[in-house]
This record gives C-alpha cells, sequence and structure tokens, in this order.
C-alpha cells in the first residue's frame, strides 16, 4: 500500500500535465466548430499559424495541426508582445 500511493500520486500529475487543451477564443479558426472548407492540399500532420487579437485586446498567434480527416487542431496560442519603441 505504500508503494501506491506514491505512483498514483505521480500518475494524476503526469495527467493533469498531458489533459491540459488549447481552447478556442472569439477570432480562433474554429471558435465555432470546424471550418467549411477542408484543406484538400495540405499535407496530414503539417501546421500552420494564424494571428488574431484576443479577447482581452492584445495580439496572439495560434497554432493548427492538419488531422487525417482534413480538420485542423489548436495545439498552441501565445501573446505576441508589441513594443512601441521598436526600431522599423
Amino acid at each position: 500500500m505504500k508503494k501506491f500511493a506514491p505512483i498514483t500520486l505521480v500518475a494524476m500529475v503526469l495527467s493533469a500535465c498531458t489533459a491540459t487543451a488549447v481552447e478556442p477564443i472569439p477570432g480562433s479558426i474554429t471558435y465555432r466548430g470546424q471550418p467549411q472548407t477542408r484543406l484538400t492540399k495540405a499535407p496530414v500532420g503539417s501546421t500552420f499559424t494564424h494571428r488574431l487579437i484576443d479577447q482581452y485586446g492584445r495580439r496572439a498567434e495560434e497554432t493548427y495541426v492538419i488531422l487525417p480527416d482534413r480538420s485542423v487542431k489548436l495545439i498552441r496560442r501565445r501573446s505576441i508582445e508589441f513594443d512601441l519603441f521598436r526600431d522599423r
């Protein structure tokens, strides 16, 4: 019984780490479900990015992957910092 508790705890922590999914937000390609058009020429497993303004008015970039049924899955979102004083 003493060995079972640490193993269970480790399993619960690992499952919590892998269970976090990126949810679509307003402006995401998959916000209201899959898009009507399918990406027929892109290879399965390839990724592409989409830039948008999130619900807080910040710039964001999302990464999608093309699944075998030609639907897309949101796999990552990151905020893009905007530097007003950056040299152009």
